[in-house]
Parts: C-alpha cells; sequence; structure tokens
C-alpha cells in the first residue's frame, strides 16, 4: 500500500530533501531579480519604518521646545503671542502646523484651539480642537466639551449638545461627567429640546447625586418644567 504523497518527504528521505533545495536553487537563479527585488523591497520598508520613528523623535523634541513657551504666553493670557509667535517662538499655530504628526505638535492644536477660543474665532478653534486626539482620560473629554462651547457661542445649540455627550461618554468619572452632562442638558434646553434637557438633568441627579451638579440639575429641571407647563 502506497503513502500518500503529503509534500513533505524531505523530512524523512535526505533524497528528497536535496531535490527540493535543488528545485529552490533553481527557482532562484529563474526569478533571481524578482526574489532580490522583493527582498530589497523589504529591507527598504524595514529601514524606513525604523528611519521615520528616529526622525519623528528628534521633530517631537523640537516641536516641544518651541511649544512649551507659548503654552506659557497662553497661561499669561498673551492670547496673540501664544498663537503666532513673540519674534523668538514661532506660536501654536506654527508648531501644529509644522509637527502634526508629533505628540507635541498634536498638543498645540489643543492649546492652539483654547486660544482661539478665547479670542472668539470660534470656527478655527473648532477646527483645532477636532484635530486633537488623545487618550488622556481628562484632555480629551476637555477637547470635546470646550468644542461644545464654541457652537454654544456659535448658537448652534444642537451640535454643542453632540460634543458634549462626546465629553460625557468618555471615560465617565464623577468628577468631570457632571458637569459636562449639566452643560448637555442646558444646550438641550436652548435648543427647545426640553424633553432631552429633563431627561439629562435626571441623568446627573440619579447616577451623580453626590455632585455639586445633582443640586443645579435639580433647580434648573424644576424651573424648565414649569416653563414647559404654562406653555
Amino acid at each position: 500500500m502506497s503513502k500518500k504523497n503529503t509534500g513533505l518527504e524531505f523530512l524523512e528521505d535526505p533524497d528528497a530533501l536535496e531535490n527540493k533545495l535543488e528545485d529552490v536553487g533553481d527557482f532562484f537563479q529563474q526569478n533571481r531579480n524578482i526574489v532580490l527585488g522583493v527582498l530589497g523591497g523589504i529591507a527598504l520598508i524595514i529601514v524606513g519604518f525604523f528611519g521615520y520613528r528616529a526622525y519623528v523623535s528628534s521633530q517631537d523634541d523640537t516641536a516641544q521646545a518651541e511649544l512649551f513657551p507659548s503654552v506659557y504666553q497662553l497661561e499669561a493670557d498673551s492670547l496673540k503671542k501664544a498663537l503666532n509667535g513673540d519674534g523668538r517662538t514661532p506660536g501654536l499655530l506654527a508648531v501644529a502646523d509644522n509637527y502634526g504628526s508629533t505628540d507635541a505638535g498634536n498638543l498645540a492644536e489643543f492649546y492652539a484651539g483654547v486660544g482661539l477660543l478665547k479670542q472668539g474665532k470660534y470656527d478655527e478653534a473648532i477646527d483645532h480642537l477636532k484635530d486633537f486626539s488623545s487618550s488622556d482620560l481628562l484632555v480629551q473629554a476637555r477637547a470635546y466639551a470646550l468644542i461644545g462651547d464654541a457652537y454654544m457661542e456659535k448658537k448652534s445649540f444642537a451640535e454643542a449638545a453632540d460634543y458634549y455627550q462626546k465629553a460625557a461618554d468618555y471615560k465617565p468619572n464623577k468628577f468631570f461627567t457632571p458637569g459636562y452632562l449639566l452643560k448637555q442638558a442646558v444646550a438641550y434646553a436652548q435648543a427647545k429640546q426640553n424633553d432631552k434637557a429633563i431627561e439629562t438633568y435626571n441623568t446627573i441627579i440619579e447616577k451623580y447625586a453626590q455632585s455639586a451638579e445633582a443640586i443645579s440639575a435639580k433647580k434648573y429641571k424644576s424651573v424648565l418644567e414649569a416653563t414647559v407647563g404654562e406653555s
């Protein structure tokens, strides 16, 4: 009874192994340029990957050096210098634009959004804050809430409520989530979506009963319900 041909006979038969090696050698000779091209391409990808990481790391160092003086200016409310530079440092907008692939450049997007929001440039603030992303517990939720604030200033209340919801949904916690929900409820009320506003107030009261926002939620809910009842 003959053995079934599995294609792995060379594991037991040295002659079969030699034939396999000869076949591989023949294939290499016949397709030498293709094989070398593929291997060379893989090598370039590997070298390029590590080279890119080294480049980004060096760029991040530069971006950090340029970022922090501008953050200091922002905290001192020197908004123009913080955003556009002071002659010695380029400013948040330039850092965000020039080093967008780095952590520092990403953070510059956030701070630029804060500065532009303070200047009343709401559309520009929204653009920069939307370009920012982070896995941080606090900062990403804060960015969503600031976008909501910008939409509130534009009287785009439904959009504001959406971003306050994003802020509330991002890693919920008892310290900051109630505040985001309170802002969302106010946005809903401004948008005349009273049912959603009351529902959001109830969420604060039920889930975050120990928060300071729960006291405000009870008060605002009573006022809203009385207003709705009169209409």
